[in-house]
């Protein structure tokens, strides 16, 4: 069975040596957690201690420059990023996608 819940952060970050994104400016991500697990006892996990283990991890770039954290921080680097940390609080199989405002999304 799959589970999943959606957060959103507020980031700024620029991309070095890119014509257009070179520049500082900011994204509202919205990021999907789908966690996969057995249905055991009518619950595979609360979701308020997924909310919890998810939010702990966003908290921390929440309204924060992404440069701080990586050299490129494309959405493909913010997204593995985001699933190394999830995967330190989650004992689950699971998927992270990471939308970079609309339209735009890199999953792992």
């Amino acid at each position: 069975m799959k589970l999943g819940t959606t957060h959103y952060i507020d980031c700024a970050h620029f991309l070095p040596g890119h014509p257009k994104c070179g520049q500082l400016h900011g994204h509202t991500y919205k990021i999907e957690v789908v966690i996969e697990g057995d249905n055991k006892d009518g619950m595979v996990i609360d979701f308020g201690d997924m909310k919890k283990a998810v939010n702990q991890v966003l908290d921390d770039y929440d309204h924060k420059s992404l440069n701080d954290f990586l050299d490129f921080p494309s959405v493909e680097n913010i997204c593995e990023m985001l699933h190394s940390r999830l995967a330190e609080k989650i004992d689950f199989k699971f998927t992270i996608r990471v939308w970079e405002g609309d339209g735009k999304w890199a999953e792992l």
